[in-house]
């Protein structure tokens, strides 16, 4: 993870002062690429804890297309309970919409969060008013024409962003498969990257699925390759940064899937316990609050 540091680093010398919708100013850089090899290791930040469960729950939720902070709550993931109970959210034309269809009397209870990632990934509303899953297409051309240049899942509907609590930061991922050595490399794009917050999570979270598609088709893990548009760091993040840089990176831990799946393993069929990291340390958890 050295290379993650190495950025945030980057951006604290040579970054600019930047405005945002949030009132919170960030230091940022315009453009930026990761890349891990995951036979090297599972990419996991260890300069301060990361709290893998709450990866899981939210990776598990957008396999299941859910939209609702209360079943990512289920899964063991809250980060998206702030997002749900947003002013702007909950006086959005969309949400008053829901509202009235459902009957939505207690906002805090609710938790609903629009057609946010998972939803896009696996019904992505078509012109013919018909939903196409993503993820189920993704694996049978995983399977049956591996060579394509076109594995791609994408969460980015400028049509449908103002359906959104929170319009993906990290927007769309392609798998590119090595035919000779059997092996599966994935690639996402990233248009906004809280890099104190969000970004070890991201990578966390696109290594675990990397895993979870090379197992359900019979592949090996490869490279992990992020490219991120808006890298930057929140001015109230700053002290807890400047304390991660302070600390020596641990060795990275590994990945295990549970097998007891077999041959039949699936997507729809993977809970939170199937997944877990083996020798993994850390540092003391570093706290801090998500601009939202």
């Amino acid at each position: 993870m050295k290379q993650y540091l190495d950025l945030m680093q980057n951006i604290l010398i040579n970054g600019s002062w930047q405005d945002n919708r949030t009132g919170v100013r960030t230091k940022m850089l315009p453009g930026a690429m990761l890349k891990f090899d995951l036979r090297e290791g599972f990419p996991a930040v260890t300069t301060k804890k990361l709290y893998y469960g709450a990866v899981v729950g939210e990776l598990l939720g957008f396999l299941r297309g859910y939209d609702n902070a209360h079943e990512f709550n289920r899964l063991g993931c809250k980060v998206w309970d702030a997002n749900s109970n947003a002013e702007a959210w909950i006086k959005s034309a969309h949400y008053r919409t829901r509202s009235l269809a459902f009957g939505f009397d207690n906002v805090e209870a609710v938790g609903y969060l629009g057609r946010i990632y998972g939803v896009q990934w696996r019904q992505w509303l078509t012109a013919h008013n018909e939903y196409l899953d993503q993820i189920a297409n993704l694996i049978e051309q995983i399977k049956t024409n591996p060579t394509s240049r076109r594995l791609l899942v994408t969460a980015w509907r400028p049509d449908e962003l103002h359906e959104m609590a929170l319009p993906p930061c990290h927007y769309a991922f392609q798998i590119i498969i090595e035919q000779q050595s059997r092996t599966m490399h994935l690639l996402w794009n990233q248009r906004s990257c809280d890099m104190f917050l969000g970004v070890p999570f991201n990578i966390a979270s696109y290594a675990t699925l990397l895993h979870i598609l090379a197992h359900v088709t019979g592949y090996q893990v490869g490279t992990l390759t992020g490219f991120l548009a808006d890298v930057h760091i929140y001015e109230n993040h700053l002290d807890q940064v400047c304390e991660q840089l302070s600390r020596e990176p641990r060795p990275l831990p590994s990945l295990r899937i549970s097998q007891r799946h077999g041959c039949t393993w699936s997507v729809d069929s993977i809970e939170p316990h199937d997944i877990r990291l083996e020798n993994y340390t850390h540092h003391e958890p570093l706290s801090a609050s998500m601009a939202v």
